[in-house]
């Protein structure tokens, strides 16, 4: 067998990989952990806006704001969740779970980068590209879960606030890093606002196995589906504009991580209702990745 024929072999071995059962598996238990990431994150946001503590401090370390002791804060982001979990017995154990099943899930976006995702138009560039871009994501969500459990308590535990004034900063001090910023937080607008768009446009439906569903349980997944995507677009559009005023004042400080956006919220006592709906719609997402376990096309 020539160098052509052992490369065609061996993408054939590799495309029997990808649409093996192996692969599936790793995908399913990826929208389980995915599930509980929100569930955990929405919760924390729910429990902010009963309690009115935003887990936001001051310059000194003090908590502001809410009355409450210091150390008490709570970030409703995916490093208040990893501490959630980690406080509860077996928790270790759990984290490890999840780290691995995320690493699955990356591992599927990757199959469908290099071959395509399922669906008729599954093999077209611009749909490889967005799986390439949910591998990193993925990835890179996975790492921070098995770091932090294997001891890196600053990996994934870290205030988003904090993280975003960072990265924000740095490409502030950049040639031209006022537009590039702006741009950035535009961009995370127009995402936000394209994940809403989709989810009320029920586009999640032709990637769901719809026709095997049950009619109630159809009804609950478009109910699930469109809140749920409405909720995550606010908040990543929330996002998005402080970074844009970031930009604009040219003030690192401004930009705003998911955790902080909660915060923001809380800030103004005539809107805590509309916390705790956004936060419920971040848990009807987490929900509905776990029907994504069992009914998605893959």
């Amino acid at each position: 067998m020539g160098f052509d024929g052992a490369v065609q072999s061996g993408t054939k071995q590799a495309r029997r990989v990808a649409k093996g059962r192996g692969v599936e598996t790793a995908a399913r238990a990826g929208f389980v952990a995915r599930g509980v990431l929100y569930v955990l994150v929405g919760l924390l946001a729910m429990r902010i806006a009963l309690t009115g503590d935003s887990g936001q401090r001051d310059g000194s370390g003090q908590q502001a704001g809410s009355g409450q002791q210091a150390g008490s804060g709570q970030q409703a982001d995916r490093g208040g969740a990893l501490t959630e979990i980690a406080d509860k017995p077996f928790g270790n154990a759990l984290l490890w779970l999840l780290g691995l099943a995320l690493a699955g899930m990356a591992l599927w976006r990757l199959s469908e980068a290099l071959f395509g995702q399922a669906g008729q138009d599954g093999r077209k560039a611009r749909k490889r590209l967005a799986s390439a871009g949910r591998f990193v994501f993925y990835g890179v969500v996975s790492y921070t879960v098995l770091a932090y459990v294997a001891g890196d308590r600053g990996s994934g535990s870290g205030s988003s606030d904090r993280q975003s004034d960072d990265v924000t900063a740095t490409a502030l001090d950049w040639p031209s890093g006022q537009w590039i910023v702006g741009a950035a937080g535009a961009g995370i607008i127009a995402a936000g606002l394209w994940i809403a768009g989709r989810a009320m446009l029920r586009k999640y439906r032709k990637h769901l196995r719809m026709s095997e569903m049950p009619a109630p349980l159809r009804h609950t997944v478009d109910v699930l589906g469109m809140v749920g995507g409405l909720g995550r677009g606010c908040v990543f559009a929330a996002a998005g504009a402080f970074v844009l005023v970031a930009a604009v004042r040219h003030e690192p400080g401004e930009a705003k991580g998911r955790a902080v956006v909660v915060g923001s919220v809380l800030s103004h006592r005539a809107v805590p209702s509309v916390l705790v709906a956004v936060s419920r719609e971040v848990v009807e997402l987490g929900v509905l990745s776990w029907g994504c376990a069992r009914w998605r096309k893959v």
